[in-house]
């Protein structure tokens, strides 16, 4: 009943810019954390950064400084501005959010948005 849907991703040239979106939808109680993660080829899927409901937010050490993660609460919608992008930040970005329904509270992955930085 729930589904995060993400989009933004593709391919940009070193140094460039990409901001990548995913939104919840389905039957939501409440959102706690959100957050992004990616995966390269060959490499486990890695934290790049999380947002709790409040704003707080974290980031791996890869990212700081280049990244930004928001959310706008009232469209159950997270984001993830990414500047200054490097060959290294190709992967397979996830979105993943722990949401409550009437019936659970689970976490829950969106299908992966592919980002390439190459020249």
């Amino acid at each position: 009943q729930v589904q995060l849907v993400e989009s933004g991703g593709g391919l940009v040239q070193p140094g460039g810019s990409l901001r990548l979106s995913c939104a919840a939808s389905g039957s939501i109680f409440s959102i706690n954390f959100m957050g992004w993660y990616r995966q390269a080829p060959e490499k486990e899927r890695e934290l790049v950064a999380t947002i709790t409901s409040d704003g707080s937010t974290n980031y791996a050490d890869s990212v700081k400084g280049r990244f930004t993660i928001s959310r706008d609460n009232a469209k159950n919608t997270v984001y993830l501005q990414m500047n200054s992008l490097k060959p290294e930040d190709t992967a397979v970005y996830y979105c993943v959010a722990n949401i409550a329904t009437t019936m659970s509270l689970r976490t829950y992955w969106g299908q992966g948005t592919q980002v390439t930085v190459s020249s």
